[in-house]
């Protein structure tokens, strides 16, 4: 059964999303964003919100060495205390039916981020988990998968 692509057969309802999700992303660093959304995509198997993110933080100037230990970050030296504490906390969140968000976490993050930092990157976290449910839920791959299965 053929599932539709709620990002192109349904736009109207997206772009809200799409919009504050880019709002959202300025006003964060966006080397930051990137991997926190990345590391949510990768835990979700989000196969489009990875290429996309991928390919952005690449654009942006994200290292492939950092890329590719992302999933490994607590074993690697190459993620700041800051760093470590979003992507701690975007595990966190995406994985919230799990363990809930246990206190040193929280503990972590709110060491590194004001309050309103706080909020801006868990809407960013909210949002990608919610774009990886809509990718996952309705199998929207990759483009180079996406065209291969048109043709």
């Amino acid at each position: 059964m053929t599932r539709p692509n709620p990002f192109i057969a349904h736009t109207a309802l997206i772009q809200p999303l799409v919009d504050l999700g880019a709002s959202v992303h300025s006003s964060l660093d966006a080397g930051l964003s990137f991997l926190v959304r990345i590391r949510a995509s990768q835990i979700n198997g989000c196969t489009a919100s990875l290429f996309n993110n991928l390919r952005l933080a690449r654009e942006n100037g994200e290292s492939e060495e950092r890329l590719g230990v992302l999933a490994a970050w607590r074993r690697s030296p190459l993620f700041s205390s800051r760093e470590r504490a979003a992507l701690a906390w975007a595990e966190a969140l995406t994985l919230v039916s799990a363990a809930g968000v246990p206190d040193d976490v929280y503990k972590a993050f709110a060491a590194e981020f004001s309050e309103e930092e706080q909020v801006r990157l868990t809407l960013m976290i909210a949002l990608v988990n919610g774009f990886n449910r809509l990718g996952v839920g309705f199998a929207v791959g990759h483009p180079p998968v996406a065209a291969a299965k048109a043709a």
